[in-house]
């Protein structure tokens, strides 16, 4: 098939692989520009760029889609369809026109659930059993088109949404191939998803970062799971942000909420139970286990973090 493919970040990557592994004939590559990072603020290429320039493939990095220069562009391509992930821009109603077999999208929800731009962090966040992807036709609305397919996995008791988004993004770029496979052979179904069983995942931010270790174990486990990576969990020690990105409960523990119930082992009391910090970062160092950072500090048991 004749593919235009829009996307961005790491999630996207192996979907566009997949596509140019399957041997589809990959027209355009649309994505985000490139944004300045690290200390020298030099322009870094999304991952969906860099990977399109390793197989040549031509690259456009509009700020729109909106203007009638890009549109027509588009349509002068003929793509039989456009493949979108994770692109992080509106597409409008006449780009979405253009393809005869429609603009598919492989969204990281099982969909009506989790529409919106952080689907994979908050099923961690809620304390989901099961996540996994589905793909779509693009409609106008917010992830609202018809779904196509849909692939479930079970999320680990102590997953993190990184690992959790690595394993999606493999799965999405399967299902993406069988999904072009059943348009092409006119067997794919077309599903409308129930408004009423969707809730919104909007973007993560640093504001939600802090723990408040007075709820149960269990909530802020997922707390630790959800944001890590980014922007990480934290407490606060003497003054200072301790980072915290993997976690483990401990049950039948418990104390004053924050307390250090361990010498040797970092488990902190909870409103119920507890948990004990596997992987941390004090502010101004780098990332270790639990258990070196007590060694570092020498805290004592009974002291309290937050």
């Amino acid at each position: 098939m004749n593919v235009i493919f829009m996307g961005t970040p790491d999630f996207a990557v192996a979907s566009l692989q997949k596509l140019i592994d399957a041997g589809h004939t990959i027209q355009a590559v649309f994505t985000q520009p490139d944004k300045p990072k690290g200390r020298g603020y030099k322009l870094q290429p999304p991952p969906v760029k860099q990977l399109a320039l390793q197989h040549n493939l031509p690259v456009y990095q509009p700020l729109t889609l909106k203007d009638d220069e890009q549109i027509n562009f588009i349509r002068e391509l003929h793509p039989d369809v456009i493949v979108v992930v994770a692109y992080g821009r509106i597409l409008p109603k006449a780009v979405l026109e253009i393809p005869p077999y429609g603009c598919i999208n492989v969204h990281g929800s099982l969909l009506p659930k989790y529409r919106g731009a952080a689907p994979i962090q908050w099923s961690v966040l809620n304390g989901d059993p099961v996540a996994g992807v589905t793909t779509m036709y693009m409609a106008e609305g917010l992830d609202t088109g018809d779904m196509i397919l849909k692939s479930e996995t079970p999320i680990g008791e102590n997953e993190t949404s990184a690992e959790l988004f690595d394993r999606l993004t493999e799965i999405g770029a399967d299902l993406l191939l069988t999904t072009l496979e059943q348009i092409e052979g006119g067997t794919a179904p077309r599903i409308p998803q129930d408004d009423s069983q969707s809730c919104y995942a909007p973007m993560l931010s640093r504001e939600m970062s802090l723990l408040d270790f007075a709820q149960p174990a269990q909530l802020v486990h997922n707390k630790i799971r959800g944001l890590s990576d980014w922007p990480a969990a934290y407490t606060m020690l003497n003054g200072k942000k301790l980072k915290i990105y993997h976690s483990a409960i401990v049950k039948g523990k418990n104390g004053k909420p924050g307390e250090l119930l361990d010498a040797k082992r970092c488990i902190i009391a909870c409103g119920e139970d507890a948990v004990e910090l596997l992987e941390v970062q004090p502010e101004g160092s780098k990332r270790m286990d639990g258990r070196s950072f007590l060694n570092g500090k020498k805290l004592a048991k009974g002291e309290c973090l937050g």
